[in-house]
């Protein structure tokens, strides 16, 4: 399919500025993806649709506050640094965007805070934007990690930051409540709506949750420069399926219980982890696994998702396992209905 394929307006009211108040109040559009028959429910009432022995996927990667807002040295320029990943511990070098780049060059140093006790300098040019920097920190790199990361903010995408600033809510609510391996510049934002109130109805229903990381980059929100989808090449990110979450979802499919993915990442680990009959194994390493239609999907029966951005992956995605069809027009519903899209959008159900 082409690029253009997934373009569709969407207006600004449309775009979800804030999350619900509670996480699991949210809209949900069901689509039953063989008959194209749509309902509309409550996020927290998804578990009707699964059953004892049926298994979740979620991706527990963990966003840590990302974006920075410091000051060049001697023209005082305000430079806005976006954390990718730490590189060197030891050092404290980090691999970072910087913007705008056209100012930093390497030898610049960067001041951060209201008294400008964080330094860092730049030691090397990576792409356009990207820079490394050497964090000039002594202490302990515990110490290290939480004076920069006090510094830093929720990294919101720009859906959210074309409406408003991050807040300090942001924090909690731009992540799951069940994060726990750090490394995420984006939160897996289908896993938002999961309250604890209901992943304890599902764990009494005697519903699996199986967890596998897969730390988010900016690439699932990078544009995508040609026409022709199969010549696109997405940016790799870092992932781990370990033995539990492969017993359960292969124990699920043994027994013809269903096997749902909550999130495009979480689609994208366990499709990387599959091999023949749709059975996952432990996996540590990079995927860069770009699933656009046809697709033919081998291990999941069922896909909960937000209602994605125009000309997004996920969008691509959700029409390769829903039907470009049955997924475009369950859009329009959403849109014509109020649901509200992007990362702190409501949720579409394929089943």
């Amino acid at each position: 399919m082409k690029l253009s394929h997934f373009k569709f307006r969407l207006a600004e009211e449309n775009i979800g500025k804030y999350p619900t108040e509670h996480r699991d109040e949210s809209k949900l559009m069901v689509l039953h993806k063989d008959t194209g028959e749509i309902e509309h429910r409550e996020f927290k009432e998804i578990i009707d649709y699964f059953d004892d022995g049926d298994t979740f996927v979620f991706n527990n990667t963990k966003v840590f506050p990302a974006r920075l807002y410091g000051n060049k040295e001697k023209t005082n320029a305000k430079i806005e640094v976006f954390l990718l990943r730490e590189l060197n511990p030891g050092q404290r070098l980090w691999d970072v965007l910087v913007d705008p780049a056209r100012k930093i060059r390497i030898g610049n140093k960067l001041y951060f805070g209201e008294d400008d006790s964080m330094v860092a300098e730049v030691i090397d040019n990576t792409t356009s934007r990207g820079r490394t920097l050497r964090f000039l920190y002594d202490g302990e790199h515990e110490d290290f990690k939480e004076s920069l990361y006090a510094l830093g903010e929720a990294p919101l995408p720009d859906d959210v930051r074309s409406l408003r600033q991050a807040e300090k809510n942001d924090m909690e609510t731009f992540q799951t409540i069940y994060a726990e391996v750090e490394g995420a510049v984006t939160a897996p934002v289908s896993g938002i709506h999961f309250s604890r109130e209901l992943m304890k109805r599902m764990e009494i229903k005697g519903i699996n949750q199986a967890f596998i990381t897969l730390h988010l980059g900016l690439g699932n929100f990078r544009k995508i420069d040609v026409e022709d989808l199969s010549k696109h090449k997405s940016d790799s990110e870092e992932m781990f399926v370990p033995k539990v979450a492969c017993d359960m979802v292969n124990n699920a499919k043994a027994n013809e219980h269903k096997v749902c993915a909550v999130g495009a990442s979480s689609m994208r680990a366990i499709e990387t982890a599959a091999g023949p009959g749709g059975i996952i194994k432990e996996f540590e390493g990079w995927t860069n696994k770009f699933i656009f239609p046809p697709y033919d999907f081998t291990v999941a029966d069922a896909f909960v998702s937000n209602f994605q951005l125009p000309l997004s992956v996920m969008l691509m995605m959700q029409c390769a396992f829903g039907g470009y069809d049955n997924v475009m027009a369950a859009y329009r519903i959403a849109q014509e209905n109020g649901y509200k899209f992007g990362s702190y959008g409501d949720s579409l159900l394929i089943i």
